[in-house]
């Protein structure tokens, strides 16, 4: 038997580095050498209950991690059209038969290999061009998330927009904006270094929601509007939710003028620190964005042509040898924007 190591979660806020068997891919499948893949909040999520609950009964089952891996075709079943050994490849995680690859799935990509069930070119992969880096293509998942969140909230050139959160999504859907051709796009965040990769990145102006009055400085940036009451609200048209927590969502109703949009792209956990009531006064519209139901590879020519814009996003590359240290990076607030893992030469 030919082994790999695979990353999973069966203990809370511990991850344990396996030996398994090494997939053999059948007549429509693929085999991928992962080169590099990313760390994400869900999988700090399910690290921190320790599995998924998905065991008999609701019982939580140890989990394989990892959702954003990009590699190299090593192998392809006889079947398989359009993909050769040599091609380097990003994944879709929702694509995969056996389950979400890395969210309750049975594979992971945070493995030295990945099987690629019925692989097919657009809808279980894409190939991506040799000069662009792994660990950047390893991004092609989270952009995707951020492009979906962009695309639903139909954002217009002449629109006025506010992202609340500098992490990889937050600032993915900025960049997003940006290219899309929107003019003016504020990025929100509590800690300083994100602000200051917001701006290297192309945000138009910053704003430290810890130490500045938002709407005040919404105002002063994109000019007084008001609610539906005639109260004076910032003239914002669109804002972002990309951090998740419930002050960011009342800032939002706080400041919003008559008409403006609110797109939900982070996770939100139950709160009654929310007035609900407060968005009559602008008649705001809600806009919940999940995923990627068309972009996953929608984004990997822009992805692959600005690769050097997206791979300022990276802040930490972990050689898989320390996967354990990328995992405790990811998971302690505050210490790394994004973390990629790299698998031998994975630059």
């Amino acid at each position: 038997m030919t082994t790999m190591k695979s990353v999973l979660t069966g203990a809370q806020n511990k991850i344990d580095v396996v030996d398994v068997e090494r997939p053999v891919p059948g007549p429509r499948d693929a085999l991928v050498r992962i080169r590099a893949c990313g760390i994400c909040g869900t999988d700090t999520f399910f690290l921190h209950m320790g599995g998924a609950p998905f065991g008999p009964g609701g019982s939580m089952a140890a989990l394989p991690l990892g959702h954003e891996p990009a590699g190299e075709v090593v192998e392809v079943g006889a079947e398989v059209e359009g993909l050769k050994a040599g091609d380097r490849v990003v994944v879709n995680p929702q694509g995969a038969p056996s389950g979400i690859i890395g969210c309750g799935g049975e594979l992971g990509g945070m493995n030295e290999y990945l099987l690629i069930e019925d692989a097919e070119v657009g809808r279980s992969v894409a190939v991506f061009p040799d000069h662009v880096p792994f660990d950047v293509a390893a991004l092609n998942e989270p952009m995707a998330v951020a492009r979906h969140c962009v695309n639903r909230s139909e954002a217009k050139a002449a629109d006025k927009v506010v992202v609340f959160g500098a992490g990889p999504i937050g600032l993915g859907a900025m960049i997003w904006l940006k290219l899309r051709g929107v003019e003016h796009v504020v990025v929100a965040d509590v800690i300083p270094e994100r602000l200051e990769t917001a701006l290297a990145v192309g945000a138009d102006a910053v704003i430290n929601s810890a130490t500045e009055d938002v709407t005040a400085r919404l105002t002063e940036l994109h000019g007084q509007a008001a609610n539906a009451l005639g109260q004076p609200r910032a003239g914002t048209d669109i804002y972002i939710d990309a951090a998740g927590a419930p002050a960011v969502f009342q800032a939002a109703v706080d400041s919003a003028k008559w008409g403006a949009k609110l797109v939900m792209v982070a996770v939100q956990k139950k709160s009654d620190a929310i007035d609900l009531g407060g968005m009559l006064r602008s008649e705001l519209t809600l806009i919940a964005s999940q995923g990627y139901p068309t972009e996953i590879f929608e984004v990997t020519p822009e992805l692959a042509e600005h690769k050097d814009l997206f791979a300022r996003l990276i802040s930490h590359r972990v050689p898989f040898a320390e996967v354990d240290r990328a995992f405790e990076l990811a998971m302690t607030p505050g210490a790394a924007e994004k973390v990629v893992v790299t698998f031998g030469d994975g630059e």
